[in-house]
């Protein structure tokens, strides 16, 4: 039987011509798809998730009148990588792009590589990009490079600012800094500095736009808001609501942006024709980064005894830097109060929107995306597609999942590696279903479960790479570069 639970809440029924015979079907267009990714936002940080001293109304809506996954994961454990995962369907590794991009990096989205904008527009789909862009921020990498018809963008992260100390600590980048941050409409640039309190507030009213100028058309909308990213800036009319300090009033800023989209989609009586998704693209910050403390002060201000349902954050490979909260609405599609227990992940949704928009997916290359259409409209016995999950960290494989089972295998002690008498550290396995928060190895229990994921992971390795072992993957392609 299914993990994914539901009840069906709607009746059917066919219509009758005044002559008796059957009325033609209405000729109905694909559905419009929004697709909101928040940033840094914890699995149990919203409502519906657990979380109990911020108010996520319009979140919790979502989960009432769609689909909750609990076993959903992003990609990557940091922005760029899962970004570039969920827009490609594939490993970020597998395209050579697993690394944060800087304001001076010299690579980005290779202009070969389909996005889902691009393949979305080949059936009629207008496309959108708002919020943050983070896949390269040089001219050729923008957004409408790579089939977003608008843009209204910053172009990597909203800390990635001049006055910043963490620049010191970038090899060979001690005496530079970088430029005031860029706000970008259509690969043209608007604002210098941005305004970063009031982008929330301004990518918020560009969204409803974008919906009212488009609604008789089908429509993508890839919606990336940046306050729960340091720094936490919001604007007036949220400061100071929640019970959790700028944090918490980032995460309800958020929910209200769900709510002002969903309100436009219902005012404009888009709402049986519209799929929504909501998911985060990495775990939280659970520990104080000191350079964005000494600059921004309340704003980055991180909790570290706040406890988590999962271990591990953001820029982790445990649970709680990949497993992330996933919200999906499409009334007559998706049963309403469902949970899908199943695992899937942020490259899904490449060929579950190719799939419900119709179109075909390029036949030239290899991804790692799977259609999970059958998971979000709970059909009978419908199981996750993937046998193997990969946690993949710039490079490195960190762990292999299948079924509850996961073997982590701990990253190698900064200068251990190559030093007489070093041993690797041996891998963990951990029982997902019973041990979430992975707290018990079980390594030395089920000796054969560990041997079986070692030659799943070495099949990772030869296909995409592995850095700790020194592979690179047979399956690699190249990441765009800046010419000299």
């Amino acid at each position: 039987m299914s993990a994914c639970r539901f009840v069906l809440m709607f009746a059917g029924f066919v219509g009758l011509s005044a002559g008796g015979f059957a009325a033609e079907p209405p000729v109905t267009r694909p559905p419009n798809i929004i697709h909101i990714l928040a940033d840094d936002l914890g699995y149990d940080e919203i409502g519906c998730y657990g979380a109990k001293d911020v108010k996520t109304p319009n979140l919790d809506r979502l989960a009432k009148e769609g689909m909750k996954f609990t076993s959903f994961y992003s990609p990557a454990p940091a922005c760029s990588a899962s970004r570039c995962a969920i827009l490609t369907g594939c490993y970020a590794e597998r395209l050579g792009l697993p690394i944060v991009l800087w304001p001076h990096s010299k690579v980005g989205l290779h202009e070969n590589e389909v996005t889902i904008a691009e393949l979305l527009k080949t059936k009629g789909y207008a496309t959108s990009l708002i919020g943050k862009w983070h896949l390269g921020c040089q001219a050729q990498f923008l957004p409408n490079r790579h089939g977003f018809d608008h843009s209204f963008c910053i172009p990597y992260a909203n800390d990635h600012e001049p006055e910043s100390t963490s620049w010191i600590n970038i090899p060979g980048n001690k005496d530079w800094r970088p430029p005031p941050m860029p706000l970008y409409r259509n690969g043209e640039l608007v604002e210098e500095p941005a305004d970063l309190p009031a982008l929330p507030l301004r990518f918020t009213q560009e969204a409803i736009k974008f919906i009212k100028e488009h609604q008789d058309q089908p429509f993508f909308m890839h919606l990336a808001p940046i306050e729960t990213h340091t720094p936490w800036f919001v604007s007036p009319r949220f400061m100071g609501v929640s019970q959790r300090g700028p944090y918490g009033d980032a995460i309800e800023s958020l929910d209200w942006t769900i709510g002002q989209v969903l309100s436009t989609v219902f005012h404009l009586g888009l709402q049986d024709n519209t799929l929504i998704v909501f998911s985060s693209d990495n775990g939280p910050l659970t520990k104080l980064n000191p350079n964005t403390f000494e600059l921004y002060r309340k704003y980055a201000q991180v909790d570290e005894s706040r406890t988590h349902l999962l271990r591990g954050s953001k820029g982790t490979m445990w649970e709680g830097g990949v497993r992330v909260c996933c919200l999906m609405r499409w009334p007559g599609k998706i049963p309403a109060g469902s949970e899908c227990q199943e695992l899937a992940a942020g490259f899904d949704l490449y060929p579950t929107f190719a799939k419900v928009a119709g179109a075909e997916m390029p036949q030239d290359r290899k991804f790692d995306g799977k259609d999970i259409l059958p998971l979000m409209t709970a059909q009978p016995s419908a199981k996750t597609p993937h046998n193997y999950f990969y946690y993949y960290q710039n490079f490195r494989l960190g762990a292999v999942r299948s079924g509850n089972w996961k073997l982590f295998f701990p990253p190698t002690p900064p200068g251990q590696k190559g030093k007489a008498g070093f041993a690797p550290a041996k891998p963990e396995l951990y029982d997902l279903e019973t041990d979430v928060a992975e707290t018990k190895n079980v390594a030395t229990d089920h000796a054969d479960v560990v041997e079986r994921l070692t030659v799943v992971a070495r099949q990772a390795r030869e296909d995409i790479g592995d850095s700790a072992s020194s592979m690179t993957g047979k399956n690699r392609r190249e990441p765009g570069k800046v010419e000299p």
